[in-house]
């Protein structure tokens, strides 16, 4: 009989593009769907049987507090009942111990903290596995330079045991809230996604769209759930939030006329729709418009500036995507309108 909950044994087994075993492990999907009781409890039964430690990320330093219980709380009433997990804060709380009874089961840190951690690498040569739960944020809200952080911390932790550099898998677990998330944007993932897709092999990396029936049914027919039915947070909570702002494919063609975009010696043309108040992405292009802009250096031309250039019109055409104000002549224009928009 199929599980109601998510199971990630399928995801953990994918090689990447190369055929060759990945180290980063992306899983996204609905809430309450059990992403998260998978992965931790896979920790800690990793733990139980080969000894080896985990640590975990956080965003920011004041979310170590009461790691214990954020971590273990759900995970101990399931399936380890006659285990405790203590944790005691290193350094001035820069890291925290995790222990599993008497035993020193692991780590967790705050990306925040990489140049911390950077001087303590030799503390965490014994780590096996990184887990980062939620890392997309909800409310936009990444640490400046979080992707260089991130890689800091991973390089820091994959030192050690007579090796430059040890095979140490990350896990990266979040549901469906920001498409255009640093993650997706440095990985490249952003303009591949689509609903229909379950899994993404990438170079180093696999990611897979759970989408858990069970718990998007159990939440929509909850009475609370009931009670705020219009309310726009409800499809974030039941379903996969960004798929319900994109492929918004459109036959129009009117608006003013704001810039001509390059990419891959393709032009697309960006014009406002005042009326309905919307952007639109497509193909019929005014070679005449004086404002052209190149997405890479290998796009750039004479008469084409970088985006680097123009950051200011870049971030008000994200704000559009974001709000759900852009339309698309065709799946092509998407592609491009998601690589424009990406952080960069």
């Amino acid at each position: 009989m199929k599980s109601k909950y998510y199971d990630g044994t399928k995801l953990l087994s994918l090689m990447d593009k190369n055929g060759e075993k990945p180290e980063i492990y992306i899983c996204t999907g609905n809430r309450t769907g059990g992403k998260t009781t998978y992965f931790y409890r896979w920790a800690i039964n990793k733990f139980l049987k080969n000894n080896s430690k985990f640590m975990l990320l956080y965003r920011f330093k004041n979310e170590l507090d009461n790691v214990d219980d954020k971590f273990f709380k759900d995970i101990k009433n399931l399936f380890f009942n006659d285990k405790t997990l203590t944790y005691k804060k290193r350094e001035n709380g820069v890291y925290c111990e995790l222990f599993l009874g008497k035993n020193s089961c692991g780590y967790a840190t705050a990306i925040n903290c990489a140049d911390n951690i950077k001087k303590l690498s030799h503390v965490f040569n014994d780590v096996d596995v990184m887990i980062f739960d939620e890392f997309q944020s909800e409310n936009k809200k990444y640490c400046t330079n979080e992707i260089k952080k991130f890689i800091s911390i991973h390089t820091s932790v994959a030192r050690g045991n007579g090796k430059q550099t040890r095979y140490v898998p990350v896990v990266l677990i979040s549901n469906t809230v920001d498409k255009l998330n640093p993650y997706f944007s440095a990985l490249g993932i952003t303009p591949l996604l689509n609903k229909k897709l379950k899994y993404l092999k990438g170079n180093g990396y696999v990611l897979e769209q759970a989408d858990v029936e069970s718990a998007r049914k159990s939440l929509k027919e909850s009475a609370f759930m009931k009670a705020f039915s219009n309310n726009e947070y409800v499809n974030f909570a039941t379903e996969n939030q960004y798929f319900n702002k994109e492929n918004f494919i459109t036959d129009i063609k009117s608006g003013k006329y704001v810039a001509t975009i390059i990419h891959d010696n393709k032009k697309y043309c960006i014009r406002e729709n005042a009326e309905k108040g919307i952007l639109i992405c497509g193909k019929n292009v005014d070679e005449s418009y004086p404002l052209k802009l190149s997405l890479t250096t290998e796009d750039h031309d004479i008469n084409y500036v970088l985006l680097k250039n123009n950051s200011v019109l870049i971030s008000t055409f994200r704000y559009y995507y974001e709000m759900g104000c852009v339309r698309f002549h065709d799946l092509d224009c998407e592609k491009t309108f998601l690589l424009l928009v990406s952080p960069h």
